[in-house]
């Protein structure tokens, strides 16, 4: 891309949109020039993040640095640049044994955004975020310099730069370990849920197991509130998968995936219809438990499947509100998150609900906590401003957090976090977005 060159930038939710200077490089010296050129700095990946993250004056794009350094499949170790997807780790390492340890729910996600965010997957309360797999990686700074991190050598840079969402540098590169696998299939158990009281009493139950994710229907009151279906899992093991499985046990799913064509008119997605989804989706499975086997790209990447998807949010574009309230207050605090969800009208189209385990206190700009945090993706409207200061009121009432990486609208989180950032080439936007606040 030519410097100096403007372009129009948003993110996965399509808001906010901008208009910024984009450039790409792959050329390390090239690079080093634009750091050191430029104020206002962010490194991004592919843009699959919901929120604002990433937008700011300049933006150095990771795509081009998108090459595979090695693989040790004797121990189960991948090194890459940052710009590599998820989902290019997968087509590699799936056919020899092996899976990533944490996945968030796209696979369309960059080495380097997975480290920004610590991202976290369906596991947390058994394994933790991506961050307690990486062993190293390559963190070019606000001087132009280079450096290796690792729990052993800049740990400082290290654990600053984990969810320190682009803050402290641009990621070049990184080493991770990888989870053995014996087949690319998953165990999953699909459980109703009437309500709220039931789906936490499920959790408690499937503590033991390695990946826990319900949906929820959140315009659901009263004895219905918190009506949803959880599903739990665990990686298949080769003698418990069909005849004919087994004759490709590690086999990738392949084909074309259907692609939502338009940005759907804004009037689609309204209460009626998202009652209606959610009704169809709770009665689609018909026995209260169903256990079967299903391929990991259903499992984990259930909205992957659908190209651009986001576009049926209409052009003004959706978020996505994530936070995460303390276990001992978890079903207290749903419940209210709930309960004024649904007397706004703001209806979520997709509600997801999982349990995080003990966070990591090195890591300490990583977003989980114990607790039980609720994913929602909400339409762009007039009303939507006032629901996130009232869902915030929540959660800081309950001593939660806001999931910087999905947000765009809450101010009180960022204050918290730029606390502890103190590089200011990298920080500058995000003060002047908290000043605008």
């Amino acid at each position: 891309m030519k410097p100096n060159y403007k372009q129009e930038v948003a993110n996965w939710g399509n808001f906010p949109v901008v208009e910024k200077e984009m450039k790409s490089e792959d050329s390390l010296s090239k690079i080093i020039d634009f750091v050191k050129n430029h104020n206002e700095i962010i490194a991004r990946g592919n843009g699959r993040c919901y929120g604002d993250s990433a937008l700011s004056e300049h933006i150095f794009s990771t795509k081009r640095l998108n090459k595979f350094i090695s693989f040790d499949r004797l121990n189960g170790v991948i090194e890459c640049e940052s710009g590599v997807l998820l989902s290019q780790v997968l087509e590699v390492i799936v056919p020899q044994g092996y899976f990533l340890f944490v996945t968030p729910g796209t696979k369309f996600v960059t080495v380097g955004g997975a480290i920004a965010s610590d991202v976290h997957g369906k596991n947390h309360h058994a394994e933790g975020c991506f961050s307690e797999y990486v062993l190293e990686f390559s963190l070019l700074n606000e001087r132009g310099e280079v450096l290796k991190c690792s729990r052993d050598e800049n740990q400082e840079k290290f654990w600053a730069t984990i969810g320190g969402m682009g803050l402290t540098g641009i990621i070049l590169s990184a080493k991770f370990k990888l989870k053995n696998i014996e087949t690319s299939y998953i165990y999953q158990e699909s459980i109703k849920a009437d309500n709220l009281d039931e789906i936490f009493r499920l959790f408690e139950e499937s503590e033991s197991w390695t990946y826990n994710v319900a949906w929820i229907d959140c315009l659901q009151k009263d004895k219905n509130l918190g009506r949803s279906i959880l599903m739990r899992g665990e990686h298949a093991f080769k003698h418990q998968i069909s005849q004919k499985q087994q004759q490709n046990p590690l086999e990738l799913k392949k084909g074309i995936n259907p692609s939502v064509p338009f940005y759907f008119p804004g009037f689609v997605l309204n209460n009626l219809t998202v009652k209606l989804f959610n009704l169809l989706y709770f009665n689609k499975q018909r026995k209260k438990t169903v256990k079967n086997f299903v391929h990991y790209e259903s499992f984990f990447y259930p909205l992957d499947i659908v190209n651009d998807w986001n576009k049926i949010y209409g052009k003004k574009g959706f978020i996505q509100y994530q936070m995460v309230i303390p276990k001992e207050k978890g079903k207290e605090g749903m419940r209210k998150i709930l309960e004024t969800i649904a007397k706004s009208g703001n209806g979520s189209f997709l509600a997801v609900l999982k349990l995080f385990g003990k966070n990591n206190p090195e890591a300490y700009n990583s977003f989980p906590q114990e607790g039980y945090t609720l994913a929602l993706d909400f339409k762009v409207n007039s009303k939507l401003k006032k629901l996130v200061a009232q869902l915030d009121s929540i959660v800081e009432e309950y001593g939660g957090r806001i999931y910087l990486t999905k947000d765009s609208m809450s101010k009180s989180s960022l204050t918290n976090y730029l606390e502890n950032v103190q590089n200011s080439k990298f920080q500058s936007l995000q003060q002047k977005r908290i000043q605008n606040s």
